[in-house]
């Protein structure tokens, strides 16, 4: 039972296609034309769909912008629902339209259930929606870290459970190993820097200086360096509000207040309010006294010792060799102390975070040892299981002989981590180095398929690989570009037996050449141009009865009305009728 199904695409402006709409099948749905009619139009259209990647070369001449609008029928509660919905999207009748427009400048926009969204997230989606393969994706078999990527994807649990655990200890490992490094590497400078800080503290620690001291010497610097004549001053203001005792006959001001009080004093009680004015001015006698009072002291107190002054100034000028290289002030100066007493603390400690460090990464490589010793082992059987189900698989597709199988190796590093009682090379992924080979006919050796297999043999295997992942690990719609390349007569025939045996439980698109292919089909769309050589609405139709006959006779024979290619493709349609 599919889960999600692709209804439809509109595809305006891309290519040579004009305006078109690409009507699709719950089942196995085959795309055929012409060369250069545009086929791969198709396949490049949904890739927009799905986040690819926006070339503006594809929007066609003479147009501002390109535009790919799909309806994907998905059920209540998929993963693609809950990560659309998150996003604002809303469904229409059960179905997401999702839309990308390219503009001729390169600018791309992406839509999703009415909602402008980024191009990212339609990325996202595609992993839960569609599978696509073509050529490119034939060629990305041929790595060995698809390769492996492909074991695990089979594997399941069994695999992905030890991976997600080794790569914890994987990343622990990197961090603690090159923190380890750091502090080896740069024992030099940061030798260097710790003495530089010892010999800042020391010189700091020498002079003890106080929060705030450098305020108060200067204050007093400035009060004794005019010492004199602040002393006249309090001497002549003291004068002037108490009098001189060498001038008996002076009037000062504590005298005129006085008198000014006590001529208030005899009349007071006659009018309040000049007993308040009265005892105003007793205030002012009584504030006069304090102030002269004070003024005698600040003069009898006043230090004018040019010994004490040029003790402060040396006091001065060691703090100001101190405020010229750790801080603006007093205060910068003991914060610049205080950190770097944490920072040597740190500094001094590097011999035992080195031995820390150490015994961690030693802890860690024979734990990650053990780790990929679970994941070799856990793929080793994987491998034996996938490399039977796409040998069954092969047999299928006119390979009765051939044989796929696995090889599982891993390489001497002298700085690896111990496997098996072998120091290995190690890395994100485990230790082992994963490569599919292929023995095409009994007494071949196995070698690895990039040298093995034909392009047609490789289509096949890839094939096979898809099927036997549709039992284990399905995706919703399966989108293949060509995958019957370089394959022909009965090759070509049980692949479009296999293709449409994986349209039982997925949804199928084929864009093919082949007949063969296209016989198997559920439903066969037509790509043809007009005479101006674009691709209109009329231009992508569904072929039924004579019209589907006409078209697979053109692919046999390259002539739609030969009688000969009439029967062979009727003959095509029976058979595969009769295998469904």
């Amino acid at each position: 039972m599919v889960c999600s199904v692709l209804e439809e695409m509109r595809i305006r402006s891309l290519g040579v296609i004009d305006d078109a709409v690409v009507e699709l099948s719950p089942g196995f749905t085959a795309v055929t034309g012409e060369t250069g009619a545009g086929k791969t139009m198709v396949v490049t259209s949904l890739g927009l769909l799905l986040g690819g990647r926006a070339d503006p070369a594809l929007v066609r001449i003479g147009a501002d912008k390109a535009v790919v609008e799909g309806r994907v029928a998905v059920p209540p509660g998929a993963a693609a629902v809950v990560r659309a919905e998150e996003a604002g999207a809303e469904l229409d009748d059960g179905a997401l339209l999702i839309s990308r427009t390219v503009s001729a400048e390169g600018r791309s926009r992406a839509h999703l259930g009415g909602r402008s969204v980024p191009v990212g997230l339609l990325a996202e989606l595609a992993d839960d929606l569609v599978a696509v393969h073509g050529q490119t994706d034939q060629q990305g078999l041929l790595k060995l870290s698809r390769q492996r990527q492909a074991l695990d994807r089979y594997a399941g649990d069994a695999v992905a459970v030890p991976l997600a655990k080794y790569g914890e200890a994987y990343k622990r490992l990197r961090a603690v190993s090159a923190e380890l490094e750091e502090i080896t590497t740069r024992a030099r400078e940061r030798a260097q820097e710790a003495d530089m800080l010892r010999y800042g503290l020391d010189e700091i620690a020498a002079v003890e200086p106080r929060a705030g001291e450098d305020v108060e010497l200067a204050e007093e610097a400035e009060r004794l360096g005019h010492a004199e004549a602040l002393s006249s001053a309090a001497t002549a203001a003291h004068a002037a509000l108490a009098g001189n005792p060498e001038d008996p006959e002076g009037i000062d001001a504590s005298t005129l207040v006085a008198g000014a009080h006590r001529a208030l004093e005899a009349v007071r009680s006659h009018d309040p309010a000049l007993s308040a004015l009265a005892d105003r001015i007793g205030e002012i006698g009584i504030l006069l006294g304090d102030v002269a009072g004070e003024l005698a002291g600040y003069a009898d107190d006043l230090d004018a010792d040019p010994l004490r002054l040029a003790a402060v100034e040396e006091r001065r000028a060691a703090l100001n060799a101190l405020t010229r290289k750790y801080g603006d002030d007093v205060a910068g100066v003991l914060a610049w102390a205080e950190r770097s007493a944490a920072r040597l603390t740190e500094l001094d400690g590097d011999d035992e975070r080195i031995e820390e460090l150490t015994a961690e990464r030693d802890a860690l490589r024979t734990e990650l040892g053990g780790l990929a010793q679970a994941l070799t082992d856990a793929r080793t059987e994987a491998a034996e299981r996938f490399a039977a189900a796409v040998t069954a698989e092969l047999a299928s597709l006119a390979m009765p002989h051939a044989r796929v199988s696995f090889d599982i190796r891993q390489s001497e590093d002298a700085d690896g981590v111990e496997v098996g009682g072998r120091t290995v090379a190690y890395g994100p992924s485990g230790v082992d180095e994963v490569e599919l080979l292929l023995a095409p006919h009994p007494g071949a050796p196995p070698r690895p398929i990039a040298k093995g297999a034909s392009g047609g043999e490789l289509s096949r295997v890839m094939l096979a690989v898809e099927v036997v992942f549709a039992g284990t690990d399905p995706v919703p719609t399966y989108l293949f570009d060509e995958v019957d390349a370089g394959v022909g007569g009965k090759a070509a025939v049980e692949i479009g037996r296999r293709l449409a045996k994986l349209a039982k439980t997925a949804q199928v698109v084929v864009v093919t050449h082949l007949p063969q292919v296209a016989a198997f089909a559920d439903r066969q769309l037509l790509v043809e141009k007009t005479n101006d050589g674009s691709v209109t609405r009329s231009g992508v139709k569904v072929l039924e009865g004579e019209e589907r006959v006409r078209e697979l006779s053109r692919m046999l024979a390259g002539q739609e009305d030969s009688e000969t290619a009439r029967a062979h493709a009727e003959e095509l349609l029976a058979t595969a009728r009769a295998d469904l």
